[in-house]
């Protein structure tokens, strides 16, 4: 009986083009109206080892990781069992080799690259098989290749077709012997949306909020950003600069919005430890600066390929002394489009460093989004012109003083990284330290008044509460889907700090917590402790470098009922 989804793993060594099979497959699907995930087990090296891409085709949204295989290709024998505790009785194995004790079938792919003229052709007579076993017509995929090498000339843009053929009519044969797996029906709707990464998200939603200047330094899974910034720099007046070091590139970011250009920095865990004395920088100087940080397993190198949410307490304690600060975890791609928008406008608002925390998972992953509205995004103007008696850190009630900026009005506006006056003059007044650090706090008044509300998803009448933040949004909410029970509801936060008062009236209702994450300490149910004095018992832990699958989050929670 064919299933409403169909997971697909392809395998292979790193240089084999596997990730390219899971980006031609996801794209292609979606332009015939499916709905298509893709996300990448990746090895730390340039060649060999294993890395793999998962790829669920589906009628519905897919947004998360499988635990089950149902179609697995191996472009590596060594790779066949590389996944082996994933399998189910209908497992079916499409490999070039023979494989005992499972449902396979043979499929030339490296022989029959080579004799049309390069082996990394496997990797599209993966793809043509794949599209034909799911029932896609083979034009969609043609138009695809025709797109892609148009700039490569004829002769690959031929090759390319010859391979993709091959595997197509290939997948005719296995139609034959084995039972349909997936009936896909095409959506209109789906073939409009347009196929994005979470690098892609991140880097649109700082173009929306206005971004002119990025500094960074070349680190796993944070440089897509900066990248893709890059390429459309020259076009939106954008400057984007590869610094020596992740303290430059922090300084950088900091003297780019010191002379009123909108800023920000994009690292992961490692780079942002040599960017903490810029944030305490930021904090005193009280000078805008958005920080993506995008994490994976540590510490120090850690596994620089992986996935992990290990860093909250760092974006949460990092940089000496104490000053106000903002974190946001998107949980899907819309939100980091919107969140990374909202993240300029506050850290220009309220004059404080305003944190996009994501991990390898999110960025990586490939799937399809509706256009963003941009009619949701505001730019607001929160610098003021100078006059001859301007004060850069006036003392008011709010914590928020006028921010002027070099060269616009009268004014002399006053940058240092001591204690200051109100002029921005080194002070040693230590009755006015204490009036300046209470100012710096006073601004969590603000912001406190524009915090965003934990998602409930589920009914209101809940008896389990499954918490969770950052990119397991998508996976706890399919799993909370497939459990089907109206006793279970779970509560998102993409706001991690400060947290909206709200969330204490959700915990207290609820007769069970139970928090979900990626790390090893409970991060964020020690920090929900320390705001609400709520415990949460039931911890859903998972810190291997691998995110968490629909069936195993749904299992865990499943233990709990």
């Amino acid at each position: 009986m064919a299933k409403p989804n169909i997971s697909i793993v392809i395998i292979g060594e790193a240089g084999q083009g596997i990730n390219s099979v899971g980006e031609i497959l996801v794209k292609v699907v979606q332009s015939y109206g499916l709905y298509a995930f893709a996300w990448t087990e990746l090895m730390s090296r340039i060649r060999g080892g294993l890395n793999s891409t998962q790829i669920i085709i589906s009628n519905q949204r897919a947004r998360a990781p499988l635990q089950r295989i149902d179609l697995l290709v191996p472009l590596k024998e060594k790779g066949v069992y590389h996944h082996h505790e994933q399998f189910t009785n209908e497992t079916m194995i499409l490999s070039e080799f023979p494989v005992n004790n499972y449902n396979s079938y043979q499929i030339p792919y490296l022989k029959k690259a080579r004799e049309i003229g390069d082996p990394i052709f496997a990797n599209i007579i993966a793809a043509g098989l794949l599209i034909g076993l799911v029932n896609i017509p083979f034009e969609y995929l043609k138009k695809f290749i025709v797109r892609q090498f148009k700039t490569k000339g004829e002769n690959v843009i031929n090759s390319n077709i010859i391979a993709a053929e091959f595997g197509f009519n290939s997948a005719i044969s296995i139609k034959k012997m084995y039972p349909e797996k997936f009936n896909g029906i095409p959506n209109d709707d789906v073939s409009k949306e347009k196929v994005i990464d979470g690098s892609t998200a991140i880097a649109l939603g700082a173009i929306a909020g206005g971004v002119k200047f990025l500094a960074a330094y070349p680190m796993t899974p944070s440089s897509g950003v900066w990248t893709y910034l890059a390429r459309v720099g020259n076009e939106l007046d954008i400057i984007t600069e590869q610094a020596e070091d992740e303290i430059s590139a922090m300084n950088m970011g900091l003297g780019a919005s010191y002379a009123g250009a909108r800023a920000m920095v994009t690292t992961s865990g490692g780079g942002f430890d040599l960017m903490t004395e810029g944030l305490s920088l930021a904090g005193i100087q009280e000078t805008p600066i958005v920080v993506h940080l995008a994490q994976r397993p540590g510490p120090a190198t850690g596994l620089p390929t992986r996935t992990e949410q290990a860093d909250l307490e760092l974006a949460l304690y990092a940089g000496h002394g104490e000053f106000p600060r903002i974190i946001f975890a998107p949980g899907n791609y819309e939100q980091g489009f919107y969140l990374t928008a909202l993240a300029f406008d506050w850290t220009e608002r309220f004059q404080t460093p305003v944190f996009v925390l994501t991990d390898q998972f999110f960025i990586d992953s490939l799937y399809s989004v509706k256009p963003f509205d941009l009619s949701r995004i505001k730019i607001s103007n929160y610098v003021v012109e100078t006059q001859e008696d301007y004060e850069r850190y006036k003392l008011n009630e709010t914590g928020i003083s006028p921010r002027g900026i070099p060269g616009y009005g009268r004014g002399f506006v006053h940058g240092d990284c001591h204690h200051h006056d109100e002029n921005g003059h080194i002070s040693e007044d230590l009755k006015l330290r204490t009036k300046m650090v209470d100012k710096l706090m006073n601004k969590y008044r603000a912001i406190n008044s524009e915090l965003i509300e934990p998602e409930l998803v589920g009914t209101p009448d809940y008896e389990l509460l499954v918490l969770c933040w950052g990119s397991n949004y998508e996976i706890v909410k399919e799993a909370i889907r497939l459990i089907n029970s109206k006793n279970i509801s779970m509560l998102h936060f993409s706001q991690v700090y400060p947290i909206h008062p709200v969330t204490y009236q959700y915990l207290k209702k609820a007769r069970k917590l139970c928090m979900v994450e990626n790390n090893a300490t409970g991060q964020m149910a020690k920090l929900l402790k320390l705001t609400f004095g709520i415990n949460i018992e039931n911890l859903i832990l998972k810190y291997n470098g691998l995110p968490f699958s629909v069936e195993e989050v749904a299992n865990r929670i499943g233990n709990l009922i």
